[in-house]
């Protein structure tokens, strides 16, 4: 097949893999927060990953590896100490977190033993913990975990309390870094794609589609005096400013045919996230949101960059068009293929009347919040169109892509729609199971692109 995935710790397996063999390494490692109280996510991953995955990996490879806002910089650090080079970090911006924030009005009222007065009610339901574009893996409000629909609204009780009323402890999470580093070269840039086929990215591979064009340069190239008392000797030149505007307009016309370049910016099209840009074309308005044709297409390594940028966005213009759009994973993308596994309750899931009841993963105690459950339980899925551009982004065609936390297996699925092999490595029994299925299940509708080995 053109996939595997080894169930084990991902330092050992690493081990067992040939040096130079893997093109690129996409993946979604601990962010080190204990997330949702998971043993797993207890701390980042240090040198020792880093530098196994470096010894797999083909000179000029690329590793994009997604951290935590609060711990990327000791993700980075590790990458670096282990031997790659720090090239980039991408940010993923989203408008759907939740701030996990603690009231410091009612953290001194509690300390003082004061019992405050209600006077309001707050509401603590769907609207409030759910995500527009699907399911939420984000942060939850202490009412969820304590089974109720709504919550009091009080004053402060002690002068202190008043004066720091409206004070917390957190920000609204709303973009998360992905750090992107490179296996150093053998020789020049040129020397080391031709003999390893890696070291470079796909920039035409990746471009955004966009409705807005950019206007080409018009007008007599005219000569340039020094500036900053620096004398730039081309700038004297007629025919070298004439082929420098030449040059502008060729990549103009690249732009508004085949889409703008790439960036290290990605939103997930959310009002609020679109709403920070400036509009600065003729009109302005949200982007469309992938199509389910745009989702499921099967691609392959001879479609057009038009094909490409499907899975990215054709807005109606504005800013935010230059940027590669997707939203976070929805219902059916971390459904799919999954229909035939047990369905599990996880504690991040939103309540549902009449299920099974939830728990508080702070004290292990059962609550009131009762849960549906669900057959991909993993509390962190990214969604596929967003690997899917991430894996093109830095691998060549035909290429093997590298997980070593594969977790439900969003980067193969990802790998496999693409056209590219895929080794997996995840830790957690459970998940392997539900990574095998989504994987296979991306195969199976892949058509004749792949075959088997």
């Amino acid at each position: 097949m053109a996939w595997n995935i080894y169930h084990g710790d991902c330092r050992e397996v690493m081990q067992t893999l040939h040096p130079e063999s893997v093109d690129s390494i996409v993946s979604d490692p601990p962010y080190g927060l204990s997330f949702m109280g998971k043993g797993w996510d207890h701390g980042v991953p240090g040198v020792e990953f880093w530098a196994e995955a470096l010894r797999v990996a083909k000179p000029g490879a690329h590793l994009l590896a997604f951290g935590g806002t609060r711990t990327f910089h000791r993700l980075a650090c590790a990458i670096e100490d282990a031997g790659w080079e720090i090239r980039d970090c991408v940010m993923w911006v989203y408008g759907s977190g939740f701030p996990k924030s603690h009231d410091v009005s009612k953290a001194i009222d509690k300390a003082a033993g004061a019992e405050r007065e209600v006077v309001g009610r707050g509401v603590c339901g769907e609207t409030a913990i759910s995500d527009k574009a699907g399911e939420v893996a984000g942060y939850r409000p202490k009412a969820y975990y304590e089974g109720r629909t709504g919550f009091d609204i009080t004053a402060p009780a002690t002068d202190a309390a008043r004066q720091w009323s409206g004070w917390g402890t957190a920000l609204k999470p709303a973009w998360e870094p992905v750090i992107v580093a490179r296996k150093p070269l053998c020789g020049t840039v040129a020397e080391n794609v031709l003999t390893h086929g890696t070291g470079g990215i796909n920039v035409d591979g990746c471009r955004v589609a966009s409705s807005d064009q950019i206007a080409a340069v018009t007008g007599k190239a005219t000569l340039c005096g020094t500036r900053d008392g620096y004398d730039r000797p081309w700038k004297h030149d007629p025919a070298a400013l004439a082929a420098r505007q030449e040059r502008a307009n060729a990549a103009i016309e690249k732009a508004n045919t085949l889409g703008r370049w790439p960036a290290n910016v990605i939103h997930d099209g959310s009002d609020e996230v679109v709403g920070l840009f400036p509009q600065t074309g003729a009109s302005s308005g949200r982007p469309r949101r992938n199509t389910a044709a745009a989702h499921n297409a099967t691609n392959s390594m001879g479609k057009s960059v038009a094909d490409w940028t499907t899975l990215g966005h054709d807005d109606n213009g504005g800013s935010a068009a230059r940027f590669f759009y997707c939203a976070k994973a929805s219902k059916a993308d971390r459904d799919e293929g999954c229909e035939g596994l047990v369905a599990k309750t996880n504690d991040w899931q939103r309540p549902t009347s009449g299920l099974s009841q939830g728990k508080n993963p702070a004290t292990g105690e059962r609550s009131g919040v009762t849960m549906k459950p669900r057959t991909n339980h993993h509390p962190t899925v990214k969604p596929t169109a967003l690997m899917r551009y991430l894996c093109r982004l830095v691998t060549p065609p035909g290429g093997v892509v590298l997980d070593p936390f594969t977790g439900s297996g969003s980067t193969g699925k990802a790998a496999v729609l693409e056209g590219f092999r895929f080794i997996g490595i995840e830790r957690e029994a459970e998940y392997v199971e539900i990574a095998k299925a989504r994987i296979g299940a991306a195969e199976a509708g892949a058509g004749p692109l792949f075959t088997q080995d």
